[in-house]
């Protein structure tokens, strides 16, 4: 089959152990609209494309390939993520517009919580434990009640992601289809280049909303409660 007629990510798989180069791999991912599947088969095939290209038995080198846990990546040094068993190393943090975006925007957030009275925090760099074999470490999280002294086991209310040259298609891609597939209330993704915020806000069908933010926004979490989150000193 070839890779046009893949519905799932194992079809497509199967289907690049027989091909020559990336291009028609690349050209198919382009064509997805579901984000999160686009990623996934594009770390898989990344991973494994070493081997597929040398000819390669396609189910030996998919079940070689190492699979971690969640309980492996608390035992690892240094920044990473896993994304369905799959080791990704985090990029240093960077400094400047970066970080200044980060640390107002936390600040921003709980201030705002404050003023609600939401029964809630504004936690940065939090492990997120999605599943047995997905963890990911958002830049800023809103968490109901009292934060984990660890990590968060369960979905947060908000997300935020300040985006950088090194983590763009990771926020914009892979992350944003796994916020939405868990129900995040909020997915804010910062552009400090662009000076830019923008909001997926989750719909009462569950699907998303995409919108631009300026000034001010109202974001409803953590039992119905409603906070305004003001952007304008964002980017001062």
């Amino acid at each position: 089959m070839g890779l046009t007629g893949c519905e799932n990510h194992k079809c497509f798989l199967a289907s690049l152990a027989q091909t020559e180069s990336l291009l028609e791999c690349e050209s198919w991912l382009s064509g997805q609209s579901d984000r999160l599947c686009m990623f996934a088969v594009f770390v898989r095939a990344n991973r494994l494309r070493g081997r597929i290209y040398q000819g390669s038995n396609m189910s030996s080198a998919y079940e070689s390939s190492p699979h971690y846990t969640a309980n492996d990546y608390q035992h690892w040094k240094g920044d990473w993520e896993l994304w369905e068993g799959i080791a990704i190393a985090m990029s240093p943090s960077p400094f400047g517009r970066h970080q200044l975006a980060l640390t107002e925007l936390a600040g921003l957030l709980r201030n705002a919580i404050q003023d609600a009275g939401c029964d809630a925090r504004a936690v940065v760099e939090l492990d997120w434990i999605v599943s047995d074999d997905t963890v990911v470490r958002p830049d800023v999280m809103v968490v109901c009640g009292d934060p984990p002294e660890r990590h968060l086991e369960k979905a947060p209310a908000v997300a935020v992601e300040v985006l950088s040259e090194s983590t763009r298609k990771n926020d914009l891609g892979y992350k944003r289809g796994l916020y939405h597939q868990h129900g995040i209330a909020a997915y804010l993704i910062v552009d400090p280049n662009d000076k830019t915020v923008v909001l997926d806000r989750r719909q009462e069908d569950g699907g998303y909303q995409t919108e631009d933010v300026s000034g001010s926004v109202a974001l409803r979490v953590c039992d119905d409660c409603e906070i305004k989150l003001s952007v304008e000193t964002l980017f001062r």
